[in-house]
C-alpha cells in the first residue's frame, strides 16, 4: 500500500522524502507551526503583563501615595508683570556751530573815472564827491556804507585765463612700418589691374613643370613711402624655384599709392599669394 495515498506522510515528508533530511531546511518547515505558537504565547504574555502592571499601578498603588507632601500652588499669570525696562533716549547729535559773522563791509564811494566827451553830451548827474569822503572809502561802482577800510585796498586780480592746448597729432616715426592704416596702400589700377600685371609677367620655372609642383606662394612686402617696393620676403613657399619668380615679379612691379596714417605717408606691409597653377 502507498503510504502517500494513505494519507500517513505529511507535506514535508514528501518534499523531503529523496533528500537529505539533516540539512536544517527540514527541521526548520518540521517545527516551524510549535515556533510560531510559542512565539505567540510569550508575546501576549509579555503584553499582558505589562498592561496588568499598568492598570494595578493606577489602581491601587497611586491613590495610595503620600498626599501631604504634594502642594498645589495656584499661580495668577494676570497677577504678573514684566519688569518695565527704562527706554534708552538716544543721544541727539550737539547743534552745529553758528555761522561766523560776516566781516564787516568796507564803505565804498562812487566816482567813476571821467570819459572825454563833447559839451553838449555833457550832463551833470552826480557831482563827484569831496576829497575826504575819497580818502575815508574805497573807489567803486557804487557808494555803500560800512566800515572805515584799513590800509589801502586793491581788490584781487581776477583768476587767469584757462589755455586749451590743441590736441597734438602723434607723428609716425620714420623707421616704423605699420600693419593697418587709415588708408592702404594700392597698385595703380586697383587689384585686379594687380594680378593681370603678376600674370603677364610671371615665368612658370622648368624645374616646377617637370615635377608637376602647383600651388600658392605667400610674399609679404613693404610698400615705401615713395611708393616703390621693398623687402621682399617669402613667408611660405613651393620651392623649384617658384619663390624666386615670384620674389622677381614683385621686385618689378611700378610704384604704388603709398598708405596714409593721420595725412602722412607712411611705411606699410603688405602680404599678397602668388598662384602657379599647371595647364
Amino acid at each position: 500500500m502507498d503510504p502517500i495515498k494513505d494519507g500517513q506522510q505529511t507535506l514535508d515528508e514528501i518534499v523531503f522524502s529523496n533528500r537529505n533530511k539533516e540539512y536544517g531546511a527540514y527541521f526548520l518547515r518540521k517545527n516551524y507551526s510549535k515556533f510560531l505558537n510559542k512565539a505567540f504565547m510569550i508575546g501576549v504574555g509579555v503584553f499582558g503583563s505589562i498592561f496588568l502592571g499598568a492598570w494595578t499601578y493606577n489602581k491601587y498603588i497611586a491613590p495610595n501615595l503620600n498626599k501631604d507632601s504634594m502642594e498645589v500652588v495656584e499661580i495668577d499669570l494676570s497677577k504678573l508683570k514684566e519688569a518695565e525696562q527704562p527706554e534708552e533716549q538716544p543721544e541727539l547729535p550737539p547743534p552745529p556751530p553758528p555761522p561766523p559773522a560776516p566781516p564787516p563791509e568796507v564803505a565804498q564811494i562812487k566816482f567813476l573815472p571821467p570819459e572825454p566827451k563833447k559839451d553838449e553830451e555833457v550832463i551833470m548827474e552826480e557831482p563827484p564827491p569831496p576829497a575826504e569822503k575819497v580818502e575815508e572809502a574805497v573807489i567803486s561802482k557804487q557808494t555803500v556804507e560800512g566800515v572805515k577800510p584799513v590800509g589801502d585796498f586793491t581788490p584781487p586780480p581776477p583768476p587767469p585765463a584757462e589755455i586749451t592746448k590743441p590736441v597734438e597729432i602723434e607723428k609716425p616715426r620714420e623707421e616704423e612700418i605699420f600693419t593697418t592704416v587709415e588708408q592702404n596702400p594700392e597698385f595703380p589700377g586697383g587689384v585686379s589691374a594687380m594680378y593681370k600685371y603678376i600674370g603677364q609677367n610671371i615665368k612658370y620655372p622648368a624645374a616646377a613643370q617637370r615635377a608637376n609642383v602647383a600651388g600658392k606662394v605667400f610674399v609679404r612686402f613693404v610698400v615705401e613711402r615713395d611708393g616703390s617696393i621693398g623687402d621682399v620676403q617669402v613667408m611660405k613657399g613651393i620651392g623649384f624655384g617658384c619663390d624666386e619668380e615670384a620674389i622677381r615679379v614683385i621686385k618689378s612691379m611700378p610704384k604704388w599709392s603709398p598708405g596714409k596714417q593721420n595725412g602722412r605717408t607712411v611705411r606699410v606691409f603688405y602680404n599678397m599669394p602668388v598662384s602657379y597653377v599647371l595647364e
